[in-house]
């Protein structure tokens, strides 16, 4: 068997060794291994996910062979939950497989408290009632949830947990933390120690920007009461400034500071985001605290004190134009403040944890310092029970999106989800699912969909005839090419929330397969 380093080198760049950890420490639950489930899993298998257990009660019908690449005819009459396991144990041996030959359904009324054992539960294809009632049974277990479906052309994706939180949020765009606007004192001792205006033309060039713009920021401050340029014409000369300051055409670390110049001009002090944060009630901790919010904790009695308002020093520097030394210097000062600022949240969390009567060393180190380093990248992740959602959606988003142009195909769906399972309780079967009734389906299918709006509070709301029409052409059916989609997309949702990287998504997620578009509801 490949080494772990070789065999999940690719992902191992994404999320690290930690990440990968976590994967491999997880125990995934699927309820339903039809062709959305079975790809949700295939994804999780490959990338090395700890263990996995199949629910199903089903046998394999020739049916099952045209949509699920899990399946051959050899399992025809066969349990199905053993065949997908077993397929799935071929492609990833390190990852330990069982099945439970038992409908999801069945399970969920029967013996709730088997979910508590698992890490996450996938819960693909069931109807309303039984999400409801499976929402409940995680949310009391504190069990991280994903509901995926594929219906037709149409499917969705939902996150379903109390909280969760995020250290290492891995934004796409996010100002480095190089505090030019507010040098603590090491960070101006160097910068006044270079003076630009004794320096050779080769040495002018090799002083890094962040130098170049914590001098030029000090100057302008002086000669502007203590103010750093805020309008567009003072952040213009500024720029001016910067430029005056180059003795020759070349000068790429003049260059570098002219575009870096808008760092100048950030906003002092911590994120409004991250200041919702640490104002959060969490932060009042106690024994059954999570090691998130005592580190929160402690970051506010950082802020508050020794930070000056502003957040831990991340302790990383960009890429510049630099002389070696200067750039080496420019990183241990950087690095030492990081450190620095490091060891007092430590301290202040060891504090904390005491105070609550928990084992001092219950943090590690490591986790300490991914907090401090991503500090300003924090996220907080609620999510509506499903209840709550299904009972007491927001009227005004609600509204919003059926007469959204962009939206309203992706609301229609979403109510037409909800509005074939109540069709299935009420007349046994799904709308479109036998021939020989598409008329009168299409009619109850109507009346169930105006039924519902109405329930919601969308009195004259309809839905167009023509999405009614595809929902009962659909028939239930899960589509390989769709379903594969929604196991994609679920799968990768699962990753977010084992490996508490990246933000998961919020609200609902629909695919609308006829436009080949995506649509995140948030109700």
């Amino acid at each position: 068997m490949a080494e772990p380093k070789t065999k999940y080198d690719r992902q191992l760049r994404i999320w690290g060794e930690q990440g990968q950890a976590a994967l491999e420490k997880a125990s995934i639950c699927l309820l339903n291994c039809g062709p959305t489930g079975s790809e949700t899993l295939k994804n999780l298998v490959l990338g090395g996910v700890g263990s996995i257990t199949v629910i199903d009660g089903s046998k394999v019908e020739a049916g099952d062979l045209g949509n699920n690449f899990m399946l051959d005819e050899s399992c025809l009459g066969q349990s199905k939950a053993k065949c997908v396991c077993s397929f799935l144990q071929e492609l990833n041996d390190a990852v330990k497989a069982k099945f439970i030959e038992e409908y999801p359904g069945e399970l969920i009324e029967t013996n709730p408290s088997f979910f508590s054992q698992f890490t996450l539960v996938v819960a693909t294809q069931l109807v309303e009632s039984s999400m409801l009632k499976l929402d409940r049974i995680c949310r009391d277990a504190n069990v991280k949830l994903i509901f995926a479906r594929s219906y037709g052309l149409t499917g969705l994706v939902r996150i379903s947990v109390k909280e969760h939180t995020v250290v290492d949020s891995k934004p796409d765009h996010f100002l480095d933390d190089l505090r030019l606007n507010n040098p603590w004192p090491e960070l101006k001792q160097f910068a006044e120690s270079i003076d630009l205006k004794a320096l050779d033309p080769v040495a002018h060039k090799h002083i890094p920007y962040v130098v170049i713009l914590v001098k030029m920021a000090e100057e302008w401050a002086k000669a502007h009461g203590g103010s750093l340029p805020s309008t567009r014409d003072e952040k213009k000369a500024f720029k001016d400034l910067l430029k005056a300051g180059m003795l020759a055409f070349d000068e790429d670390n003049f260059k570098e500071a002219v575009e870096a110049s808008f760092k100048v001009f950030a906003p002092l002090g911590i994120s409004p985001d991250l200041q919702q944060i640490i104002n959060d009630s969490c932060t009042e901790v106690h024994s059954n605290s999570s090691n998130f919010w005592v580190l929160v904790a402690a970051l506010k009695e950082f802020v508050a004190n020794e930070g000056g308002g502003e957040a831990p020093l991340e302790g990383s520097i960009p890429d510049m134009t630099s002389s070696t030394e200067l750039y080496v210097n420019l990183q241990k000062i950087y690095q030492a403040k990081a450190e620095a600022d490091f060891l007092v949240i430590e301290q202040r969390a060891r504090n904390i944890l005491k105070g609550i009567g928990k084992d001092l060393d219950s943090i590690p180190k490591t986790m300490i310092k991914s907090f401090c380093k991503n500090a300003r990248k924090l996220k907080v992740c609620r999510y509506r029970s499903i209840e709550d959602e299904f009972n007491n959606p927001s009227l005004s988003e609600l509204q919003k999106y059926l007469t959204d142009e962009e939206c309203s195909i992706a609301m229609g769906f979403y109510i037409l989800l909800r509005a074939a399972d109540r069709f299935a309780a009420n007349y046994n079967s799904f709308p479109g699912q036998f021939e020989g009734a598409m008329d009168e389906d299409i009619s109850r299918l109507k009346t169930t969909a105006v039924g519902l709006l109405s329930d919601l509070g969308c009195n004259g709301s309809i839905l167009t005839e023509d999405l009614i029409n595809e929902m009962c052409r659909f028939g239930a059916s899960e589509l390989h090419a769709v379903a594969a989609f929604i196991g994609g997309i679920a799968s990768q949702e699962v990753i977010k929330l084992i490996t508490e990287q990246f933000v998961p998504m919020s609200g609902t997620f629909i695919f609308n397969g006829i436009d080949q578009k995506s649509q995140l509801l948030v109700l």
